[in-house]
């Protein structure tokens, strides 16, 4: 009783000097806690991370994970089902034509202005390739008129924070490995030698893209803009993509990550679109699976964070008290070491070590065996990432995931594709 008396003095003292001890987010004193809801995937919605903010922000958070198109369909109809959204740039169009997230305001980011350029002029370089379709620097800005687009003002649409390009993963024990850059390539999606052992990720604003570079890898087609594919266009390419079904080609379509290890983990699959947290599962159980650098380029994607429509009071503040955690160095850290990238990275580097940033950051060969997330090796000594630094993969996209002008006509076409 004593010791908690000297506990509840103390904080009053520093009540009264207006200043809060590290660690003790100003939800946790004096207050019932509150509670925030996020809606995701299981790419950033993972127990680690949940555990940890809520000991850092003193709130209770509930997570709830699920599969891209389920994730997209809740936030776009049930607004009051969540406080904050997080998935990708390409469901930032859907979402806010429903009217289902509001503005974020600038000010209540403490670590914007550290925030980089990817987000706010689409290029880390001179040189950088920006990429087909919604980069997200074209949707970040609320507009005067209410629309979003690339001219800077006061009002975000999301949060910039997780990123990262994703391309196709293969087993080395089955599939040869290729050279980055020059040999591997989209195409190998849709090759002969593979069928009935290729998988594709079924998310109509992903999914299609993959199949689309490789389509067009294979010489099968050629767009005009593959950011904006037309009408036509997508007849050709789906006339194509339901023959191959129809012929066995595709072994699979995944909702999820843990789907997607288990597709490759059970040999089901030796070649399909896979995201990095997938391939860091596989390979710290010994399945040397290998994150493609296509020549032709990577898909890109930019995690999103977004304020619900509904989300209003002590609850919009403590979103606000998330969004900031999430840029503060610690998530960035361990999001890292997944595979991938946080849109503050100097900050995240505090908590990395110098052959962390090195590897995960620089492209540099590992001087040491890493660990993932879960504490096992993923890296051993001696690797280099596939694709290089930072600065080489994000300026060698070749679409972002996007939901182009033929959106509704091409979720018809996808879905006759998966039931063909």
């Amino acid at each position: 009783m004593t010791s908690r008396r000297r506990f509840v003095k103390s904080i009053l003292s520093v009540l009264a000097s207006g200043a809060l001890p590290a660690g003790i987010s100003p939800f946790a004193i004096g207050k019932e806690r509150p509670t925030l809801r996020v809606l995701g995937t299981h790419v950033t919605l993972q127990e680690t991370l949940r555990q940890y903010a809520m000991q850092d922000l003193g709130i209770n958070i509930v997570f709830e994970p699920k599969g891209s198109a389920a994730v997209l369909q809740i936030a776009a109809t049930q607004p009051e089902s969540f406080d904050l959204y997080e998935q990708w740039s390409n469901s930032m169009q859907v979402l806010w034509r429903a009217g289902a997230i509001q503005p974020i305001e600038k000010k209540r980011l403490t670590y914007w202005d550290e925030i980089n350029a990817l987000t706010k002029t689409g290029k880390l370089t001179k040189s950088a390739n920006i990429g087909a379709g919604d980069a997200p620097y074209r949707l970040l800005n609320v507009q005067d008129d209410g629309s979003l687009g690339k001219q800077h003002t006061d009002l975000i649409s999301f949060l910039p924070y997780v990123h990262n390009v994703d391309s196709f993963g293969y087993n080395t024990a089955f599939v040869d490995m290729g050279i980055e850059y020059e040999t591997e390539s989209w195409g190998w999606l849709l090759d002969a030698q593979y069928s009935n052992l290729v998988a594709i990720v079924n998310a109509p604003t992903i999914g299609l893209f993959d199949l689309a570079l490789a389509a067009q890898a294979k010489g099968f087609i050629t767009f005009n803009d593959i950011g904006a594919i037309t009408r036509t266009e997508l007849d050709e390419l789906f006339t194509i993509l339901i023959e191959l079904k129809q012929t066995d080609h595709f072994s699979g379509f995944w909702t999820s990550v843990p789907e997607s290890v288990e597709f490759m983990r059970s040999g089901r699959v030796v070649i399909e679109s896979m995201f990095s947290p997938a391939v860091s599962d596989l390979r710290a159980n010994n399945i040397d699976v290998r994150f493609a650098a296509p020549k032709e380029g990577y898909r890109g994607w930019h995690g999103v964070m977004c304020l619900s429509s509904k989300t209003e009071g002590r609850v919009k503040d403590a979103a606000y008290e998330y969004m900031n955690w999430w840029l503060s160095g610690w998530p960035g850290a361990f999001i890292a070491r997944q595979g991938y990238y946080i849109s503050n990275p100097q900050r995240a580097s505090k908590y990395l070590s110098p052959s962390e940033w090195d590897y995960w950051y620089g492209g540099l060969p590992a001087d040491s065996d890493l660990k993932g997330p879960t504490g096992q090796v993923t890296v051993k000594k001696g690797e280099t990432r596939t694709g290089g630094s930072y600065e080489k993969r994000l300026s060698n996209i070749a679409v972002w995931n996007t939901v182009m002008p033929t959106y509704e006509y091409s979720l018809q076409k996808w879905y006759e594709f998966i039931t063909a």
